[in-house]
């Protein structure tokens, strides 16, 4: 159903059965899959990929240009997929050319009013950006990572799987997969055992990646550390994807219990 005050551009490419309430407009090179609900005065502009089963809310602002001065009106990208919670005065950009052209958004995914998506950014499933959050442009959250409230995640940073940032903090370097982070400029605080509890990890799992937390971090010289490992934790599959993300971009600093 679409409210008779709703613009729809007829280029846009609309399912049937979603529902656009009253005053909302959607550009001519929208695309939007079944079961969504767009509620009242959203923007939905740009070349922007809407899945299955999403939920918009008031105010928000999908698929608007990318806060970039390099972007001169290029083609670019949006994709959202599915089952994804959109609430009011959320903002989320598409790419740029620099960036790859796409900005990506997973599924399962809530992000609560005002939080902001810049471009570029990839944002993995079953993530929770609370109120006023914003990721800047080319950052990758992984799935299953919660941000607190009032977050700033600085430009090209990485936060690893199920890591968890504490309110109010500033993002500045890699956080790893299963870590805490907090901070005017984030450090790290240990690892997310209650995320991992609530995932049913069993809890030799967990033993061992709190024992590799330790020495991984046992000082600042954080090479040195990881070359004394020797394999200790090999079938520990939570140490190797925290070893795998602390390799994959060695050009970006990484969050450690010494960084502030």
């Amino acid at each position: 159903m679409i409210h008779k005050t709703a613009v729809i551009d007829p280029k846009a490419k609309v399912s049937s059965n979603v529902k656009i309430g009253p005053y909302t407009i959607v550009g001519p090179h929208v695309e939007i899959d079944d079961d969504v609900e767009i509620q009242s005065h959203v923007n939905i502009t740009g070349h922007t990929i809407i899945g299955k089963n999403n939920k918009i809310y008031p105010m928000a602002s999908i698929g608007s240009d990318p806060q970039d001065l390099k972007y001169k009106n290029e083609k670019t990208t949006l994709m959202i997929g599915v089952n994804n919670t959109i609430r009011e005065h959320v903002t989320i950009n598409t790419g740029t050319i620099q960036g790859g052209g796409i900005t990506k958004v997973g599924n399962n995914n809530l992000f609560m009013i005002g939080a902001h998506i810049a471009h570029d950014c990839i944002i993995g499933n079953d993530i929770v950006m609370a109120n006023n959050s914003a990721a800047a442009g080319h950052a990758e959250i992984e799935d299953f990572v919660i941000i607190g409230a009032k977050c700033g995640i600085q430009q090209f940073t990485r936060i690893g799987k199920m890591a968890m940032i504490g309110g109010m903090t500033g993002v500045s370097r890699d956080v790893i997969p299963y870590g805490l982070s907090t901070g005017n400029r984030n450090s790290l605080d240990g690892i997310n055992v209650i995320g991992l509890r609530r995932d049913k990890v069993q809890n030799k799992e967990i033993i061992g990646l709190t024992e590799a937390y330790k020495e991984i971090f046992k000082s600042k010289n954080l090479s040195e550390n990881l070359s004394k490992l020797n394999g200790k934790f090999k079938d520990n599959i939570l140490v190797k994807e925290v070893l795998e993300f602390i390799n994959k971009d060695k050009k970006r600093p990484i969050c450690t219990p010494y960084s502030n």
